[in-house]
């Protein structure tokens, strides 16, 4: 009897995030972060799970290493082939 759950990976998004830093000889999260144009910070919080790798982030690391979506889903483990994007409508600044 196989076990299914044995050729799978476990979500791990320091493996994406590692394969893009190789991919485009970043030197480090910073890097990353600036060529997301993103905060540092969120690189950490993705490598610590605290911040889920979302729909955003994965488009634009497909933009810059010209991957597939689920070519990036695969480097870091993930199963999901639907993502919901974060938007959120501008608020009016009203005084």
């Amino acid at each position: 009897m196989t076990d299914l759950n044995t050729n799978q990976k476990k979500y791990d998004p320091n493996n994406l995030i590692d394969a893009v830093t190789a991919r485009l000889a970043l030197k480090n999260d910073a890097a990353v972060a600036r060529a997301l144009k993103v905060e540092a910070p969120i690189i950490e919080k993705v490598r610590s799970n605290k911040l889920p790798l979302g729909g955003y982030l994965l488009m634009r690391l497909r933009e810059l290493t010209g991957m597939s979506v689920n070519d990036l889903q695969d480097l870091m483990g993930d199963r999901r082939r639907k993502f919901r994007m974060n938007v959120r409508p501008a608020r009016a600044n009203i005084n």
